[in-house]
């Protein structure tokens, strides 16, 4: 081998790196563009049944079945501003009186509660309140900023959502003609697999992701419930972010209850800790704990299986070790991930006894 030979595949390797650079940075600058494709996508998947009942049942024409599918989202999204706008308002309206010294006294008077409590029950508060740390987090400088973050990120939202929904929309206008065009550039000899793949796991995702909205207002209407039943304020917002943290498999069922009980004990600031407080504190942790139950026995199962034709426990081990090798990332986006890999596995792999196992209800 010459030293010239050497040197060109010196070169090239320079090259794929280079190029391998340049494609990851121009990814990274356009993350915001990807993120709203991927959501885009989802929406999509989502919106592929309605769009059929409308051209089916309906019998509406693709453009009007299209524009109906649309509508529905921006619907559903009008109806949710509705309902949060007058709570923001009215939790502005007491931010610009905000007095943050105030609300600091409030919590370290909870805290003064909650170690008379410990007290009472021959537990040392001060080791208990020296391990957790809780005294150093009381802290609400933050304020300001998490305001303006806030801010910033509603600015942000509005610019993404008007994107999502048009993107959305030529994504179902036009899916017949990006079907086309994809089966000009994939290999003639895998052409019946990759569309066969592909339909699949557009059917199998569309009821996941359907499943999940499903599952999710399943649990916010128990949560309201059980909110409401204590007379907990702003019980709607609680409920409905409490609901969204279930979208993390198992860890955020767990948030959500360390979050109601924070809200609820705040709700009952001023009263007896030990008769009024820590018992309604409870209760309401009960009730989380029932509805998460409930959802982890029977909603969350029956609907993820039946959406994804995948045995409960094989959806559980599948988070479960995606939680493990990726965090919370990976737990979100187990089930869809999997889901791809069985169908492409079926289509590419069909005499594979591990594959035909896991797949025989596909």
């Amino acid at each position: 081998m010459t030293s010239r030979v050497i040197a060109i595949g010196i070169l090239k390797s320079v090259g794929v790196l280079v190029a391998i650079a340049l494609l990851l940075y121009l990814l990274f600058q356009i993350q915001t563009i990807i993120v709203y494709l991927v959501v885009a996508l989802i929406t999509t998947l989502i919106g592929n049944p309605i769009l059929d009942f409308f051209k089916n049942r309906l019998k509406f024409n693709h453009l009007l079945a299209t524009i109906a599918t649309i509508s529905v989202f921006v619907l559903l999204l009008l109806g949710l501003i509705s309902l949060f706008v007058p709570l923001i308002i009215n939790q502005g309206q007491n931010l610009s009186l905000l007095n943050t010294a105030q609300i600091e006294k409030d919590i370290l008077h909870l805290l003064n509660q909650i170690a008379v409590f410990l007290e009472s029950h021959n537990i040392d508060s001060k080791i208990v309140f020296d391990q957790t740390k809780l005294s150093s987090l009381i802290s609400f400088d933050f304020i300001p900023n998490f305001l303006n973050a806030v801010i910033n990120f509603v600015s942000g939202f509005g610019i993404g959502l008007v994107a999502v929904l048009f993107i959305t929309f030529f994504f179902l206008k036009d899916r017949i003609l990006f079907i086309l065009a994809f089966k000009k550039i994939i290999p003639d000899s895998h052409e019946t697999q990759i569309l066969n793949s592909l339909d699949k796991i557009n059917h199998l995702l569309s009821r996941y992701f359907i499943g999940l909205l499903l599952q999710l207002l399943i649990v916010f209407v128990l949560y309201l419930i059980v909110l409401l039943i204590f007379g907990i304020q702003n019980a709607i917002v609680i409920a409905f972010l409490c609901a969204i943290l279930n979208i993390v498999p198992y860890l955020g069922p767990l948030i959500a209850s360390v979050l109601a009980a924070l809200l609820t004990m705040l709700n009952y600031l001023g009263n007896d800790f030990q008769s009024e407080v820590l018992p309604v504190t409870i209760y309401v942790l009960i009730g989380f704990w029932i509805v998460q139950l409930i959802d982890n026995n029977l909603s969350q199962p029956i609907i993820f299986s039946k959406s994804v034709s995948s045995h409960p426990l094989e959806i559980f081990l599948v988070i479960l070790i995606a939680g493990f090798l990726s965090g919370i990332v990976g737990m979100i986006i187990a089930v869809p991930l999997y889901t791809i890999l069985k169908v492409v596995g079926k289509e590419f792999f069909p005499n594979n006894i591990v594959i035909q196992l896991l797949t025989k209800n596909i």
